[in-house]
């Protein structure tokens, strides 16, 4: 082993063995936390929007990953390492989303309560790619009503925690489910502009197959479900030929992959005789920026919404 990750895991476990004492009980039960706000720390944005919606004034959530970061390549840091074993809990999103975090989260296990927002999302209902290796697609936020499952998870686990608190909760989530609801809604109402016959969505990775199985997109991502996947010639060359078979009017780049491979797939489109256009920039593994619509779960959700429909409708590409 490398001399810096050996030197990372000496300090993972020294001080998960020290900071992460008596979180957990013997018998796995949460300490009383009725009389103090919880300190959680999240992983995505996604999820800090849900564990902050659901818990409210109750909890302190410190997010490791902010906007433009890959989740999927992402490595915990000293200080990272440090704010985990120093929470009462951690919310991350699972289904091997954070994949290099996912040592540090078992390690963990037993001495901080760590939670999955995924897991009571019906397995039937996830989508499992053979080029995965076996493994769920993680990118259930794109389709809004899977995501109102990973809210009542939260809850359940906020509940879990602080059972004192447990009608907030509940109060919370069921406030914020009615608004993901009506937000589905209007998904539904704007994809509906784009005819059948455009509704291709051609993105830098693919993270959005269950937006196109939700609200009937055909779905072409340069790279695999995992950014680690790198795209060849060979790949840029036949997403290419397929813009230009189907007279794709749009292609987008995305908020945490580089463009420089979307813009390549452009010029490959122009050299066949095909004037593809960027459609603009979607957020897939991450949100925007603090304080602005985009840096919330809703208001990504409607900017991608806005974004696809305007670029499929070729008003404005660049």
């Amino acid at each position: 082993m490398p001399k810096s990750l050996a030197s990372f895991a000496a300090l993972t476990l020294l001080v998960l063995a020290t900071a992460g004492c008596g979180r957990v009980t013997d018998d796995g039960a949460a300490e009383d936390l009725s009389a103090r706000q919880i300190k959680i720390v999240s992983t995505t944005q996604m999820v800090t929007d849900l564990v902050e919606r659901v818990g409210g004034d109750r909890v302190k959530v410190e997010g490791l990953m902010g906007p433009g970061v890959d989740p999927h390549l992402y490595k915990a840091s000293e200080g990272d390492v440090i704010a985990l074993a120093g929470a009462d809990a951690v919310f991350y999103s699972g289904l091997h989303l954070e994949a290099k975090l996912a040592e540090v989260f078992e390690r963990m296990g037993e001495q901080v309560h760590t939670y999955a927002v995924t897991d009571s999302i019906p397995r039937s209902r996830l989508e499992a790619p053979p080029a995965f290796k076996g493994n769920y697609d993680p990118h259930v936020w794109f389709d809004v009503s899977l995501w109102r499952f990973a809210l009542h998870q939260v809850r359940d686990d906020l509940i879990a925690l602080d059972p004192a608190h447990a009608r907030l909760y509940r109060r919370n989530e069921a406030a914020y489910d009615r608004r993901l609801e009506a937000l589905d809604r209007w998904v539904r109402a704007q994809t509906s502009r784009v005819p059948a016959r455009q509704r291709v969505l051609v993105t830098a990775h693919d993270a959005f197959n269950y937006f196109g199985r939700a609200y009937g997109f055909q779905v072409r991502g340069l790279q695999g479900i995992s950014t680690a996947s790198e795209a060849g010639t060979a790949d840029v060359r036949d997403l290419a030929q397929f813009i230009a078979d189907r007279r794709i009017p749009s292609i987008f780049a995305e908020s945490s992959v580089s463009p420089r491979a979307i813009e390549a797939v452009q010029e490959a489109v122009r050299a066949r005789d095909f004037d593809v256009g960027i459609g603009g920039k979607l957020y897939s593994d991450a949100m925007g920026d603090p304080g602005t619509p985009e840096g919330t779960y809703p208001g990504m959700v409607r900017h991608n919404v806005r974004t696809i429909v305007s670029g499929l409708l070729r008003e404005g590409n660049v």
